[in-house]
């Protein structure tokens, strides 16, 4: 993709779960539009988006523009800032709504279409990046996706178009926000499982990911790359204090960061893990790999979840989504608030945009 498409050719993003707040706050972030984000549409179930827009008082009939799947190709070759309706790529599906505020498996079949049909859209080359609106993982489990969530989909999905095994497509989820990085080690398992999956092969793997596709802080990439600086905390109270509350630094996370330093990473730890995050928004570090989800994840959404935003590392496209779920409680109320999804979106425009630039770099 050249640096000019990447700026003006088109994201998609998914609707997400119909029964909770996606589709109010991608007519939020649509009512929002921001230059800067360029153009995106949304793929999703036309009746779902309309109920939406009556949610929020929305004269559908003049703000929306939907497009059958024969011209979805055509509506992104054409998809520019000019139309100010909201560009629909719908479903081919029925007219039946889910009800709001209720897990079904008709609204968890409806997010997984749209983020199958998506991702098809992205690995095709036809839209610059995917952002996706928020699932719930249980409606998912309804209607038959036997996956934790969105990374896994997408890595399953990926790894199936490239004709890979998914062990062949590693990937890792990031919470970042403009003060936090934080890469995490294991995501959706509990976290018994969580300990026993660190592993030196794993471990190793999740800092090779790291720092191959995260940015360090500040950098534009209009010039040298920055040295990305990571660290790398610890699982136990104190980092284990030297194995007496626990060995998994000594034996596996120490050894693993040795290794990745001998490659000339500047990785260091494993650090304290109640004090790690804190020297990293204070500038010490760029990112910080936690070992496991709520680690990695109380910090960055402590700092607030309006400017977070989730990114999967590894996939052959750009992939971003809000830093918050369903919220099933407020949805067909009109109060559900966009600011993650719209940080969500720049955040996919300028990670499409840096991509572009540096396989535009000489090499």
């Amino acid at each position: 993709m050249s640096e000019h498409d990447a700026a003006v050719s088109p994201l998609v993003v998914s609707m997400g779960d119909p029964a909770g707040i996606g589709p109010e706050i991608i007519w939020r972030a649509w009512q929002r539009r921001d230059a800067s984000v360029g153009a995106w549409c949304v793929l999703g179930h036309a009746p779902s988006m309309r109920r939406a827009a009556g949610f929020l008082g929305i004269d559908v009939e003049h703000s929306l523009r939907v497009v059958q799947p024969p011209q979805w190709h055509e509506a992104l070759q054409q998809s520019d800032l000019s139309d100010s309706r909201l560009l629909l790529l719908a479903l081919d599906e029925s007219d039946d709504v889910p009800p709001v505020g209720q897990l079904s498996a008709t609204a968890g079949r409806l997010a997984a279409r749209s983020i199958e049909c998506a991702a098809g859209l992205c690995l095709a080359g036809r839209v610059a990046g995917l952002v996706t609106a928020p699932i719930h993982k249980q409606a998912l489990a309804m209607a038959g996706w036997d996956v934790p969530g969105h990374t896994e989909m997408l890595q399953q999905l990926a790894a199936q178009h490239m004709g890979v095994p998914i062990s062949a497509l590693p990937v890792r989820m990031m919470l970042a926000n403009p003060e936090l990085q934080t890469v995490l080690h294991s995501i959706h398992v509990s976290l018994r499982d969580a300990l026993d999956a660190i592993q030196p092969d794993a471990l190793y793997e999740t800092l090779a990911v790291t720092a191959q596709h995260v940015q360090p802080v500040g950098d534009a990439s209009d010039g040298p790359r920055k040295r990305l600086r990571i660290a790398v905390a610890g699982v136990n109270p104190h980092a284990g204090e030297g194995g007496r509350f626990g060995r998994e630094e000594i034996d596996v996370i120490a050894p693993v960061v040795a290794l990745a330093r001998a490659q000339g990473w500047d990785i260091s730890g494993p650090w304290a893990p109640d004090t790690v995050f804190m020297r990293a928004r204070a500038g010490e570090f760029d990112v910080v790999v936690a070992m496991y989800h709520d680690q990695g994840l109380i910090p960055v959404k402590y700092l607030g979840v309006d400017h977070g935003v989730n990114v999967t590392l590894g996939l052959p496209f750009v992939r971003t989504s809000p830093d918050h779920g369903t919220a099933m409680d407020v949805a067909g109320q009109g109060q559900a608030r966009e600011h993650s999804l719209h940080a969500a979106l720049m955040d996919a425009r300028r990670r499409v945009c840096r991509a572009s630039n540096a396989s535009n770099v000489p090499s």
